[in-house]
């Protein structure tokens, strides 16, 4: 399968949501900016993608980027930001969505568990958010985070530069 035919709209969500179930799959789901994907974003999208049948990635639009990370960011468009992640072997499905959080896209994809990086914790994960996954029968799991491993390090080093 090509990875753009990986990335769809949240209008294709429902329906290839609804095949997965019927099909018995378990799906799980991340979401964030993958802005400059690096070794930390891979560990975290493998691990996530051994909890389950499948892996559905929520991508922020570049609004929404903007919106949470600031001026300059994101770096990459949200197209090439989603061809990258769909490419990955552990991604079987990318959809950007443009609201800051990523409440509605989680409406939608009703993940059987919602992964997050652990920099979270349930307590500070948005709970809107929370609600959604846990009123839709969803189980949310925090992985550890790989430490020196992020974003925002990657840019420091190279503004360094």
């Amino acid at each position: 399968m090509k990875s753009r035919d990986k990335i769809f709209s949240s209008d294709h969500l429902i329906p290839w949501r609804e095949a997965l179930r019927r099909s018995g799959k378990k799906l799980v789901v991340t979401n964030g900016c993958f802005d400059l994907l690096h070794a930390g974003h891979i560990s975290y999208l493998e691990q996530a993608r051994d909890l389950g049948d499948g892996l559905l990635v929520g991508l922020n639009s570049d609004a929404s980027v903007r919106e949470l990370k600031g001026h300059g960011r994101p770096v990459n468009s949200e197209s090439d930001r989603a061809v990258v992640l769909a490419a990955l072997q552990s991604v079987d499905g990318v959809c950007i969505f443009s609201e800051k959080t990523a409440a509605i896209f989680l409406d939608l994809a009703k993940p059987d568990i919602y992964v997050k990086g652990g920099d979270y914790t349930l307590e500070t994960l948005d709970q809107e958010e929370r609600r959604i996954v846990e009123i839709a029968g969803g189980n949310i799991v925090i992985l550890p985070l790989i430490p020196g491993k992020s974003t925002s390090a990657l840019l420091a080093k190279i503004a360094s530069l």
